[in-house]
């Protein structure tokens, strides 16, 4: 089996060859790491590389396997970590100038879970500083360009993640999502990514946004997905948000399909405006919904815009990571984020307490909502992908730009901490990209997972991978 054969490979395909001693841990690492040097010098995905250790950690999965050992779920899987994430002995930059050579002195959980699962990790992934907006620029390596465009965004926070996947760089990365981190990347570079449950998956150390930021799994297929969140969701006592364990097995629970399931399409939330190409390949995406049986309602402008009190906690957040410190490192810090912090640190401790009295409310609105149905379809994004580098994209309709307010349809489920997820929907004109997101009732990420899996199903998407332009057909 050659390197591009490998590349095209699942997690859940890796791992079946495996078993049947059809191909070993070995092979994928070197063809995996070899595409990587081939590829990321012009997809600038990676911020950090791990050849040695990933070599040495498939040889150890190799030799379990062959040994036929009681077999972990991840066992010579390849991954990638976001560059958030801080890893024992591997450089954790940050996406920031601040800590351009950091290495940390420990993991936190969801690196130790997927090492002790037998993942073989291939390296740390870009992001912008401190993970600021849905584009991966950052002065550390610049900018992640799209799979499907040189010079598009692969978008952000988790851009390089997304990037990694749609090239075939690996079937397995982690991302977070403070406002549509991972469906952001993951719609623009035509993969999947799910935003788990507020507290599913530890956080630590904790965001500087604590209760809106959620780590998750970015993959080319739903149940790899499922895989690796099985592997990484559980309380950890670091995390004191974090929930109880439930028991759910989410790779054995993704069948069944969504028939007679309550479906609700919404095209802008009550308050979204999106590109009229986008929304027609979104609905046309829902309809697949009908197909599978379930009963699809569209429903009219149902709530209100909650970008204000979302902006507030997300700038006094960034501030409060250089109280008392920013007059000796602005000149490091990303120019946008500085701006960011600058509003931050003019919001009032009443203002904040009414922006989370706010972000309370809207969550009871959208429970109240979610009890008609069992998800609610929206597009995950209003654009496709724009100019890499970029802090967003210009005015969408009459709403204008602004850091995180363009992400009309991902932020408010992270003001909720509802589950949700993007699937791929199509390819604009342009050729890039569009998401359908599919959001779950609380807690109810099996659910999104399951309807996901059924729609990926019915018009799988895999194929569109190919009209990337890095080597992918």
């Amino acid at each position: 089996m050659n390197g591009e054969e490998i590349a095209r490979l699942s997690a859940l395909e890796l791992r079946a060859l495996y078993r049947a001693r059809e191909l070993s841990p070995v092979a994928v690492a070197e063809a995996t790491l070899a595409r990587i040097d081939a590829l990321d010098p012009t997809l600038a995905a990676f911020v950090t590389t791990t050849p040695e250790r990933a070599l040495s950690e498939a040889r150890r999965s190799e030799r379990a396997l062959m040994a036929r050992h009681a077999e972990r779920p991840l066992e010579g899987i390849p991954i990638s970590l976001k560059d958030l994430v801080p890893t024992r002995g591997v450089r954790t930059t940050r996406g920031s100038l601040l800590y351009e050579d950091w290495v940390p002195d420990f993991d936190a959980p969801v690196a130790e879970r997927v090492r002790d699962a037998g993942a073989v990790l291939l390296g740390k992934t870009n992001t912008p500083e401190m993970g600021w907006k849905g584009d991966s620029g950052n002065r550390v390596l610049g900018p992640t360009h799209n799979p499907f465009a040189h010079g598009r965004t692969a978008g952000g926070s988790s851009g390089g993640a997304a990037a990694a996947v749609a090239a075939g760089l690996g079937p397995l990365a982690q991302g977070s999502d403070g406002a549509g981190s991972i469906r952001i990347p993951a719609a623009f570079c035509g993969v999947f990514g799910h935003k788990p449950s507020f507290g599913l998956v530890p956080y630590h150390p904790p965001s500087a946004i604590e209760q809106l930021s959620a780590i998750g799994p970015i993959t080319r297929t739903v149940r790899d997905a499922a895989l690796l969140l099985d592997v990484i969701a559980g309380p950890d006592a670091r995390d004191r948000m974090s929930l109880p364990a439930t028991g759910t097995d989410f790779l054995a629970g993704i069948e069944g399909g969504v028939r007679g399931m309550r479906v609700a399409w919404s095209d802008d939330l009550g308050f979204g405006a999106v590109e009229p190409e986008v929304l027609e390949l979104a609905r046309a995406a829902a309809g697949a919904f009908d197909e599978l049986g379930a009963h699809v309602e569209e429903i009219s402008a149902v709530l209100s815009d909650p970008y204000p009190a979302l902006e507030l906690i997300w700038a006094t957040g960034q501030a409060a990571m250089h109280d008392g410190e920013l007059d000796a490192v602005r000149d490091r810090l990303d120019p946008g984020r500085l701006a960011l912090i600058e509003v931050g640190l003019e919001v009032s401790g009443v203002e904040l307490a009414a922006a989370n009295a706010e972000r309370l409310a809207f969550y009871q609105r959208v429970r109240e909502l979610m009890g008609g149905y069992d998800l609610l379809l929206t597009p995950t994004l209003p654009v496709t992908a724009f100019a890499a580098g970029d802090d967003h994209p210009p005015p969408i309709g009459d709403r204008p730009a602004s850091v995180l307010g363009w992400t009309c349809f991902t932020y408010p489920f992270n003001m909720t901490g509802h589950p949700a997820a993007t699937v791929p929907a199509g390819l604009a004109a342009d050729g890039l990209p569009v998401g359908l997101q599919i959001v779950g009732g609380w807690r109810e990420d099996a659910t999104v997972l399951r309807a996901a899996a059924a729609y990926e199903e019915l018009r799988p998407w895999l194929a569109s991978l190919a009209g990337a332009d890095l080597g992918l057909a």
